[in-house]
């Protein structure tokens, strides 16, 4: 053995420190491994590796040299493990450099004990911002670890998970001179968020008439129920679901970090709140009838959150309702119903939160005005009907409020303005969302329409006369035993906005009127 043979095999040997790795929301724990051993010069990363992380090698190398470290001229292997796991994406970037300088004998031996290495190398050591950061944050808080190492630019996000340490990393050598305790790098300081009294957006005062309509979208924020506007165009649909946001109620510390998690996955979390990158705002997304099925549920071979997980505890607004393939819409009926949406591939299954208000909008035929007693409709009558056959029972019927929405007459359109604002009516948001919070904290639940039929039944008992307007609501709308228990949550959401300890027979019939006429 030469020389340098031996100075290697006596300096270097495998070393192990920590990152992460995304399983659909979750992070998981891996090990990145490096070894140093003779042979000819080669890099190569085992344990599952993705394009990207295959091609951190040739970032690793450049951002060593450029940062005064010498690349290792002899046989390199890195094992992030465990194996079974799929890695993905630039962030191995930094773990991996970590793990070589240290495998090379240049740092201390115990420098991946409780910490947690995270973030893409620019060709000049300088580190880039990646995605996913809160989650990982969250998993390494949880397993006990003491410091995180990140870009500078999601510290702040790190930051939002408690009990752990956030270092910002400038670049390479910076992070080299810390961890040999030369000169130490500062912990980042988290900034103060705040949760905004009122939403910026549409609101309701600057609507035109439509109370029946209003209303009824009051009811459907109060207890976090479905709702379809039917209507001529031109009748206020878009601008009523719009204005939907302006009165839902705040969302709590675990909620903002669900919505926040979900965002930083799917690499669309910005600086919104005092250059925080923070979601205190509940979540409006309004996909285009073109979207595909996994556009609207998401997948794709490593799956992502689709636009039902992105608008998870906000609203998920579906225009032009029919225009939407029938095959994408179908497949909205696990997520009303569960509250998630379950995605299997091959090499795994994964489940994403959906717990969102599906606010949808429709015209009665092609034309629009079938429903208009002042404009002439163009259809067939069989157009019409196989327009209304786009949507199917089984999808209609998870929908709690059916709302016509008509033209508006000229005497409303010209009329001062005199409308309820936002700000009052989500104060009676407010209040009803409280005692459904108080009501069902005990079972985990934050609102009226996330109770099974079981829980319903226990704590909403029905009155003699109010069950009796249900059973005739059975008879007359032919009512399945979802839509009876959907009416029935309806109901309950009605009462608390009456401020009602229990449900009376004037709220099971304004519900029961809710209900499509068939």
């Amino acid at each position: 053995m030469n020389l340098r043979a031996s100075f290697i095999t006596a300096t270097c040997m495998p070393t192990k420190i920590f990152s992460a790795a995304m399983i659909g929301l979750d992070a998981a724990l891996v090990e990145v491994e490096a070894d140093i051993a003779d042979g000819l010069p080669k890099f190569i990363v085992v344990g599952l590796p993705d394009t990207a992380v295959q091609e951190s090698r040739e970032r690793v190398r450049a951002a060593l040299g450029n940062s005064g470290v010498a690349f290792p001229r002899t046989r390199v292997a890195v094992n992030l493990a465990p194996a079974d796991i799929k890695k993905e994406g630039p962030a191995y970037d930094l773990p991996i450099a970590v793990a070589v300088i240290k495998a090379m004998g240049s740092l201390p031996q115990n420098v991946g004990i409780d910490r947690i290495f995270f973030g893409e190398l620019a060709l000049d050591g300088t580190l880039r911002p990646v995605a996913g950061v809160l989650p990982i944050a969250l998993m390494a808080a949880a397993r006990g670890c003491k410091e995180i190492y990140l870009p500078p630019g999601n510290a702040e996000e790190a930051a939002l998970a408690e009990g752990i340490a956030v270092f910002p990393v400038p670049h390479l050598p910076a992070l080299i001179r810390h961890l040999r305790g030369e000169t130490l790098l500062a912990t980042h300081v988290a900034k103060p968020w705040t949760i905004p009294d009122t939403v910026t957006t549409n609101d309701f005062g600057d609507v035109r008439g439509q109370g029946y309509a209003k209303r009824a979208l009051e009811i459907a924020a109060a207890g976090g129920h479905n709702i379809l506007l039917s209507g001529p165009p031109g009748a206020g649909k878009t601008l009523l679901a719009r204005a939907m946001p302006s009165i839902l109620p705040p969302m709590g510390r675990e909620e903002i970090l669900e919505v926040t998690k979900i965002a930083s996955v799917a690499g669309l979390l910005t600086s919104t709140n005092n250059g925080v990158n923070i979601i205190t705002s509940r979540p409006f997304r309004a996909p285009h009838h073109t979207a595909s099925g996994v556009a609207l549920i998401g997948g794709g071979s490593w799956p992502r959150p689709g636009e039902v997980s992105l608008a998870h505890r906000g609203v998920l607004f579906l225009d032009e309702f029919p225009e939407f393939p029938r095959a994408v819409l179908e497949n909205l009926r696990q997520p009303l119903e569960d509250g998630a949406v379950t995605i299997a591939r091959a090499n795994g299954t994964l489940t994403f939160p959906a717990k969102f208000i599906l606010v949808a909008a429709r015209n009665p035929c092609p034309c629009g005005y079938a429903s208009d007693p002042q404009s002439t409709c163009t259809c067939p009558a069989v157009k019409i009907l196989n327009y209304g056959r786009r949507i199917s029972g089984p999808l209609l019927d998870r929908i709690d409020l059916h709302i016509e929405v008509p033209r508006m007459q000229a005497e409303e359109l010209l009329s001062p303005a005199n409308e309820e604002r936002s700000t009052v009516i989500r104060g009676r948001v407010i209040a009803a969302r409280q005692k459904q919070i108080a009501r069902l904290a005990q079972y985990g639940l934050l609102s009226n329409a996330e109770m099974s039929h079981a829980l319903l039944r226990k704590i909403c008992p029905l009155s003699g006369e109010a069950e009796q307007i249900i059973r005739a609501a059975i008879a007359r709308l032919g009512l399945s035993a979802r839509a009876v228990t959907r009416t029935i949550r309806l109901a309950r959401t009605i009462a608390d906005l009456d401020d009602a300890e229990h449900i009376r027979t004037e709220h099971i019939a304004e519900a029961v009127q809710y209900r499509e006429q068939r």
